[in-house]
C-alpha cells in the first residue's frame, strides 16, 4: 500500500499534462478540422467522443491492458492501421456527403451529432500510442514504492486528471475553431464553389493523419 497522492504531485502532474496535451498533434488538429468545416457543435461534440476513447486508455493502463497492446508488436500494428483505414474512411466521407451533412434532414440533430461523436470515439480507441503515452508519462508521478490496488487508484487518478486538463485544452481549440470557421463561412467568394472541392482540404487533413500513423509507427 502507498499514501494518497501528494496535492503538489497533482498539480506538477497537471502543469506537464497542460504542456504536452496542449502541442497540436493528431486529436487536436482533428478536433480543429471538425469545428472549423462543421461549426462549434460539431467540434465539441468531437471533443467528448475523443476524450472518452482517452477515458477508456486510463482505465485501461490501471488494468494492465495498455500495457499487453504496447508489449505485442501485432496488436499495436493492428489497431494502427485499423485507425488509419478509419481516417480513410472519414475522409471518404467527408468528400461524398450531402451538401447538409448526412442523410439527415438536421444537420446538428441527434443523429448527426451522434455520428460525429463516434467518429471521434473510434479515432482515439484506434490510436495505440495513447496507450504509449500513459504508460511513459503516469508512472513518473506514482508515488514511490506505490504497487497493487494503491497504484492502479493513483494511475486511475492521474488518468481522470489527464482527461480534464485534455478536455479543458481541446473544447478551447474547438470554440476557437468554431468561431473562425463560422467567419469564414461568411465569405463565399474566398471558398470554392463546388461543394467537393470545399470539401476537400478536410479530407486532404484526415488523409495526412492517416499517413502519419502509418509512418511514424513504422519507424518506432
Amino acid at each position: 500500500m502507498s499514501p494518497a497522492l501528494e496535492p503538489t504531485q497533482l498539480l506538477a502532474f497537471a502543469a506537464a499534462s497542460v504542456v504536452l496535451v496542449g502541442m497540436p498533434g493528431p486529436n487536436i488538429i482533428y478536433i480543429t478540422t471538425r469545428s472549423l468545416a462543421h461549426g462549434t457543435r460539431a467540434g465539441v461534440v468531437s471533443v467528448l467522443g475523443v476524450e472518452t476513447g482517452t477515458a477508456v486508455y486510463a482505465a485501461a493502463t490501471a488494468l494492465g491492458l495498455s500495457a499487453l497492446i504496447a508489449a505485442s508488436p501485432t496488436a499495436f500494428t493492428v489497431i494502427r492501421y485499423l485507425g488509419a483505414a478509419y481516417l480513410v474512411y472519414l475522409a471518404a466521407r467527408e468528400l461524398t456527403r450531402r451538401r447538409h451533412g448526412d442523410a439527415t434532414a438536421d444537420p446538428d440533430g441527434p443523429a448527426r451529432l451522434g455520428r460525429v461523436y463516434r467518429d471521434g470515439l473510434l479515432m482515439n480507441l484506434l490510436n495505440p500510442k495513447v496507450a504509449l503515452f500513459f504508460l511513459a508519462f503516469l508512472p513518473q508521478f506514482l508515488t514511490r514504492g506505490a504497487s497493487g490496488p494503491a497504484a492502479q487508484a493513483e494511475v486511475l487518478a492521474l488518468g481522470l486528471v489527464t482527461v480534464v486538463v485534455a478536455l479543458a485544452v481541446d473544447l478551447a481549440y474547438a470554440v476557437v475553431a468554431g468561431a473562425l470557421g463560422q467567419r469564414l463561412r461568411r465569405r463565399p467568394r474566398r471558398t470554392p464553389r463546388h461543394p467537393a472541392l470545399r470539401r476537400l482540404p478536410v479530407a486532404g487533413v484526415y488523409l495526412a493523419i492517416a499517413a502519419a500513423a502509418v509512418t511514424h509507427g513504422a519507424a518506432a
